[in-house]
């Protein structure tokens, strides 16, 4: 008998995103043919993949997930199971209130859903499969580790996650290897926590050490590193970052704030001066580093002089990438429990308003900068009249975009020397006759 198709629905982050290849590579070694974010899903079964951090996000998982219950009680699917952070979080209420899910699935167990699809008690003497990559096939998001033991005071991810679980570099860059003989070329590193890789193995930190190992397998052209910690940053991974050609000099690193009353309040564990410096000998070691950072404003007990402060160190830092908002209460963690959401939405609104202003006038004056420069650009798609491609500063989904023009004879997923010709705030423009 054919098995049926599967649609599998994927919210919320990256890291989100390959829970849902992983899953969807092991359906399909089963036998199973499956689909990703489809505009129009046809399947006997859908599979929604949750996103539980933050109240829009819950939101609309809740939505999607009420929207497919809707399907199903209207007879365009069979099926309906929900995996993810939101299932994780709040999987007794979820089931009370939405009947029509026939499956709930967490964080970590979503890999049981097969083996009860197919009356299994256990996942043994199922076939393993590799990952579904449903990113355009030259690049591919590589996760490294699982869960954080930072316990942020507004953070509810540790709540979700659990503690930090790096996964055996032996198996990363098997992974790696595998994923460049599908093609890869460009991986960006994820977890919670880059920096806290290997301490819950041997109470070291192994990042710079599996990054260089990486970067020395053939056929790996860029590596991008995401979400790193400030407090006790791995210097060494700088050095890495310097000699290793194939390393992009781009650091994504959420800072959060400056002032050292709400660093001390968000249990950062890293004070005013410690920031400062770090932006300064990033710099210092890596010439031309983008930094990509977050943040907050409004969190409990911040000041007009707390923000000033931060307008100020946003001015001087001169970040490529910054993306900011604000406070949002989240149930369970140690500011919902032990602060009160005291600032007004009106003045959050406000502060956030006016940062971004500054931000985005200080972008626009960086991505200016770049004009008449020859830089190394991969393409992603084309899109009208336009190829659309990423320097080493660019990762997918959240930065400025290369813009050439479709009449240049170009092949997506491949690398290019192009000249810089004009900016946006958000986008360049490039051509390759140079």
């Amino acid at each position: 008998m054919e098995k049926p198709t599967i649609d599998f629905i994927s919210l919320g982050c990256s890291k989100n995103l390959v829970d849902s290849e992983t899953l969807m590579g092991l359906f399909e070694a089963n036998g199973y043919h499956v689909t990703h974010d489809s505009d129009n899903p046809t399947g006997e079964i859908v599979v929604v993949n949750t996103c539980g951090f933050i109240e829009d996000a819950k939101q609309e998982s809740i939505d999607t997930i009420l929207e497919f219950a809707q399907a199903k009680e209207e007879g365009h699917l069979k099926k309906l199971y929900v995996m993810g952070c939101l299932s994780e979080r709040y999987l007794a209420d979820l089931e009370k209130e939405i009947p029509e899910v026939d499956g709930w699935y967490g964080k970590f167990n979503y890999k049981q859903l097969l083996a009860d699809l197919k009356n299994q008690e256990t996942l043994e003497n199922l076939e393993k499969g590799h990952r579904h990559i449903t990113t355009p096939r030259h690049y591919a998001y590589l996760k490294i580790a699982e869960g954080c033991d930072r316990h942020c005071a507004y953070c509810a991810i540790p709540i979700i996650t659990g503690r930090h679980q790096s996964r055996p570099m032996d198996e990363i860059l098997d992974e790696v290897r595998w994923l460049v003989s599908q093609g890869t070329k460009e991986f960006q590193v994820i977890a919670q926590e880059l920096t806290y890789y290997g301490i819950d193995i041997d109470g070291k930190q192994h990042i710079a050490e599996l990054i260089e190992k990486m970067a020395d397998i053939e056929g790996v052209e860029w590596i991008r590193l995401h979400y790193a910690y400030p407090a006790h940053f791995p210097w060494d991974l700088l050095r890495v970052m310097r000699e290793k050609e194939n390393v992009c000099n781009y650091l994504d690193i959420a800072l959060q704030h400056i002032s050292d009353n709400m660093l001390q309040r968000m249990q950062r564990h890293v004070t005013k001066e410690d920031t400062y410096e770090l932006i300064r000998r990033m710099r210092e070691e890596v010439p031309g580093i983008h930094i990509r950072t977050t943040l907050m404003v409004g969190f409990p007990g911040e000041t007009d002089e707390d923000f000033q402060e931060l307008l100020e160190f946003t001015k001087w830092a001169r970040f490529e990438r910054m993306g900011a908002f604000a406070y949002s209460e989240e149930d369970g963690t140690y500011s919902a429990k032990h602060y009160q959401d005291d600032v007004p939405q009106d003045v959050k609104q406000h502060r956030l308003d006016k940062l971004m202003r500054i931000q985005q006038n200080i972008s626009a004056e960086l991505e200016a900068e770049k004009v008449g420069s020859v830089m190394r650009v991969i393409i992603d798609r084309q899109e009208g009249d336009w190829f659309v491609g990423r320097t080493e500063f660019c990762s997918p989904e959240v930065d400025p975009e290369v813009l050439l023009p479709a009449s240049e004879p170009l092949t997506i997923g491949e690398f290019y020397e192009a000249r810089i010709t004009d900016a946006e705030e958000f986008d360049l423009y490039a051509t390759t006759k140079i």
